[in-house]
């Protein structure tokens, strides 16, 4: 019964714990202290079947280099009844700020 209790207590710990720091990392915010460069200019390849979106590129931030990094557009199936929100950059009084692009329905 000890055995028990105490495998059962560990597993909500680290279950718990496991929670706390995922869901931190999830909301964190980061700000950047330089605006991206213009988005480049995109040729889209045809579309893999006719329900495909277009992501379109982005800047990304790189932290271990400090600077924008360019994510490529690419297509993707879309979820029934969703449409694709954009990301942005957005710039704040504390630097620029991504706002990660998302399914809405």
């Amino acid at each position: 019964m000890k055995a028990t209790f105490g495998v059962v207590v560990g597993s909500i710990l680290i279950v718990s714990l496991f929670l706390l720091f995922s869901s931190g990392c999830a909301s964190r915010v980061v700000y950047v202290h330089k605006g991206p460069p213009p988005l480049k200019v995109e040729v889209k390849t045809a579309p893999p079947h006719p329900e495909a979106v277009w992501i379109s590129g982005y800047w990304g931030w790189d932290r271990h280099t400090g600077s924008h990094v360019w994510i490529s557009g690419h297509w993707e199936a879309r979820p029934k009844g969703k449409v694709w929100v954009p990301g942005y950059w957005e710039q704040t009084p504390r630097g620029w700020v991504w706002a990660k692009g998302h399914w809405k329905r």
